[in-house]
């Protein structure tokens, strides 16, 4: 009678299953998009089970969850596959894959409803399917914003109706969190990144600025920190081909116009990507990666339907260039870490440009009718095109030697916890090891006076270096610098990096000095320091001709202090040791 039972209840099961996609079958798939007109983007749960409905029809689609967000909710993963087939480790040996990123600001929903249409379209074979490369799209990846819809905060956008919030469930924005990690929506993108290891990514937004007469704008991240031939590949060849074909379907594209509270028609310099970017993270790892950048001020519309070609053009170019495109990759895993040297810090170089017909509006100041100040304003019934400088050449200012290896003392848990996060391979070590490494001391940094997403970020960090033989314990960890994170180590480890995990707090500790001293009883210690230390005292002489030095008693005692064994050895070294080549 069990058995009978069973088997009733698993019919019924397959009856249903059954039911419900002889259903799906039957709907058109029509998005919100569409049925508006152009003026409305669904919501978190509309667009989830528009995702899943593809998925029960059309086997080429299948839905993940992989994760969790601040918000709850967990993070999904969409993937296209005209085979069928989503073993990343299997697709990667014959595919390329484009990694899509959506609602990371979703009041920026643009890429939301164009990733939807264009999904659908593929399935459904209203466009061709790729043959050669797999898409992988986070359809909302700040599902915390996304929940919280209004009509207001996109101040200066021209829709849709309503819209989701660029701050996440705790107020992050995900935007600057890639390399940090504070979220628990960045950690998951972290696990998604690596689990496709995409070629080509793309990262869907709106933009802020000036006013012109483009809808679309790309920005491709920094071609000369790409080092050599990806770089070359980028500039000169993909980031011309996505131009040419938008251009040859009517949709005219600019680089990212890069100024604020002025106007473009003198040029502007390309944004900087660092690491806290989406595609700042993901070129450490040799991935291409741009930004869409539509514009706030068109209708909602057209800027769905320009992200829509713009993703179809990338496709394409990938279709044609991925053995390329795959080979440069492997091509500069395997070059990286043979360099000497490697570039941390940036400046744009002046002597090169790009130069680029701009088709903007002109602008004039006015006087303010609320301030009585100036104001911008431009005025549409003017544009122009016009020769305009793109400044898109940049030049290291400051590269470190490469280590071997580095040593983290496991205390750091914080630190390696990221390293795992990151698939970072190391070391541990069996027994407590006394080894000669390079060491750091910071000799000086600034601090941001106001918060900056959950940090006070320092920036402008210098380092005195010095070579010393220390003991570590069982547990400490060693990181090979020759492995595909190679980049990745660099940027976060080297403290002068922008984007290092010293200048986004993770080392603060060190900056604060644990033990002191009481003037009244170092006092005599100092003097009995100084008459047995001649070369100590003749240096202690010469800083007193300093007016400011000679006139401060504690800073002379504090001075003494740190010349001496009692100064702790913590105070501002910082605790990643380089072991050199």
């Amino acid at each position: 009678m069990r058995i009978i039972l069973l088997t009733i209840g698993l019919l019924t099961f397959i009856s249903c299953d059954t039911s419900k996609k002889k259903h799906l079958e039957n709907t058109d798939f029509t998005t919100i998009f569409e049925k508006s007109g152009g003026t409305e983007t669904p919501t978190y749960t509309e667009v989830i089970t528009y995702y899943q409905n593809l998925s029960e029809v059309y086997p080429e689609i299948n839905i993940r969850k992989i994760g969790m967000t601040d918000s709850g909710h967990p993070l999904h993963m969409i993937t296209l596959n005209l085979d069928a087939a989503f073993d990343f480790e299997k697709l990667r040996k014959t595919k390329r894959i484009l990694l899509i990123n959506n609602g990371i600001h979703p009041g920026e929903s643009d890429g939301i409803d164009a990733t939807m249409l264009l999904f659908r379209d593929i399935a459904k074979g209203i466009i061709e399917a790729p043959k050669n490369t797999v898409l992988v799209t986070i359809p909302i990846y700040n599902i915390g914003g996304a929940l919280n819809r209004n009509t207001g905060t996109r101040t200066n956008q021209n829709g849709p109706k309503e819209y989701g919030f660029r701050g996440n469930a705790r107020n992050y924005d995900l935007n600057r969190d890639f390399i940090k990690n504070d979220t628990k929506n960045a950690q998951t993108f972290t696990k998604i990144f690596h689990l496709v290891q995409p070629d080509v990514f793309i990262d869907n937004h709106v933009s802020n600025g000036a006013d012109y007469q483009y809808t679309l704008t790309h920005l491709f991240t920094q071609h000369n920190k790409l080092n050599g031939a990806l770089g070359d590949f980028l500039h000169n060849e993909m980031h011309p081909q996505l131009e040419a074909s938008l251009t040859s379907k009517n949709w005219d594209i600019t680089p990212y116009v890069n100024v604020w509270g002025t106007t473009p028609d003198k040029g502007w310099t390309q944004f900087m990507d660092s690491p806290r970017y989406s595609t700042g993270y993901t070129t450490l790892w040799n991935t291409i990666g741009m930004m869409v950048e539509t514009h706030m001020l068109k209708p909602y519309k057209p800027r769905v339907e320009g992200t829509y070609e713009l993703m179809k053009s990338m496709i394409d170019i990938i279709e044609k260039n991925g053995k390329k495109i795959r080979s440069l990759r492997e091509q500069a895993f395997r070059d990286l870490p043979n360099q000497k040297t490697y570039p941390v810090n940036w400046k744009v170089d002046t002597t090169k440009a790009t130069t680029i017909i701009f088709k903007g509006y002109e602008g004039e100041y006015l006087d303010s009718e609320i301030t009585g100040e100036k104001r911008l304003k431009y005025d549409q019934n003017k544009p122009y095109s016009k020769k305009v400088s793109y400044q898109n050449y940049f030049s290291s200012t400051t590269e470190i030697s490469v280590p071997e290896a580095y040593v983290i003392p496991k205390g750091w848990w914080n630190v390696i916890d990221k390293l795992d996060l990151n698939q970072i391979s190391y070391k541990t070590l069996k027994k407590d090891s006394t080894i000669s490494v390079e060491v750091y001391h910071i000799s000086d940094y600034k601090s941001r006076k106001m918060p900056y997403e959950g940090h006070y970020l320092h920036y402008l960090t210098a380092v005195d270096k010095s070579t010393e033989t220390l003991t570590f314990q069982k547990g400490d960890i060693i990181i090979p610098t020759a492995q595909k994170g190679f980049r990745y180590l660099l940027e976060t480890l080297e403290p002068e990096a922008p984007d290092s995990f010293f200048n986004w707090n993770f080392f603060d500790t060190i900056l604060q000095q644990k033990e002191g001293f009481s003037p009244y009883v170092w006092e005599d210690r100092a003097a009995e320091l100084l008459e047995n230390n001649k070369k100590l005292k003749q240096k202690f002489e010469e800083k007193k001709k300093d007016t400011a030095f000679a006139k401060d008693w504690y800073t002379q005692l504090d001075w003494i202090h740190k010349q001496s064994d009692n100064y702790e050895k913590a105070h501002m070294r910082y605790p990643v040791y380089r072991i050199l080549r």
